[in-house]
């Protein structure tokens, strides 16, 4: 990887619209920042997990699942990326599948610049310094969002207004998707508990 390749993605959170330009029209976006990215997320939320301050972290260590963290990011990741995709061609968006997903990639960058310190510090705060730590990481999230709301309105080359619509259209289509796979998976389970009682059935009529 180039320098540029790290440096890059500072200038899109600091410079949105100029950067998610570049990033697309200059090609100055790349692939493989973006598993770059996704893997130092993921390494982000599950350290905040696992090691956050007792007075911030509330999560019973018993139940933490490294694995389940990674399937559930990169399946948020990919099905934002499917769903955006497929509302904002039918609304004759300008952006390929490779520039949504550079553009929500990059859009994740605050939280790796916010996460990994707030996590180290929340060790060594007092009660009322743990207002700071959720005051930082709520501010990476509103950065992470409006990051998403510049890289869609300059990857498609839509309004604010009808970016917000089609955010809104996006959410929609991925519960819609969710509650198809969980449908698919209930008829699958349902037809697998079918064919194994007729199989017990006709072993004890034998």
């Amino acid at each position: 990887m180039k320098k540029e390749d790290f440096s890059f993605p500072l200038h899109v959170i600091v410079h949105p619209f100029d950067g998610f330009w570049d990033m697309k029209y200059e090609q100055r976006g790349k692939l493989r920042m973006v598993a770059l990215i996704l893997i130092l997320v993921i390494g982000a939320l599950i350290f905040q997990k696992q090691y956050a301050g007792f007075l911030v972290n509330r999560i019973d260590p018993r139940t933490l699942n490294s694995l389940d963290d990674v399937i559930q990011i990169l399946f948020a990741f990919f099905l934002w990326s499917i769903s955006n995709w497929a509302v904002c061609t039918l609304m004759d968006g300008e952006g390929r599948f490779k520039d949504i997903m550079m553009a929500t990639a990059y859009s994740l960058v605050p939280l790796i610049l916010i996460y990994y310190p707030t996590t180290f510090i929340s060790n060594f705060l007092t009660q009322e310094e743990a207002a700071f730590y959720y005051l930082l990481n709520t501010m990476a999230l509103i950065w992470c969002a409006g990051l998403l709301i510049a890289g869609t309105m300059t990857v498609h080359q839509f309004t604010m207004g009808k970016t917000l619509v089609t955010m809104l259209l996006t959410l929609i289509m991925a519960a819609i998707v969710i509650f198809l796979m969980l449908l698919l998976y209930s008829l699958f389970q349902q037809m697998i508990d079918f064919v194994y009682s007729i199989y017990t059935e006709l072993i004890f009529r034998k």
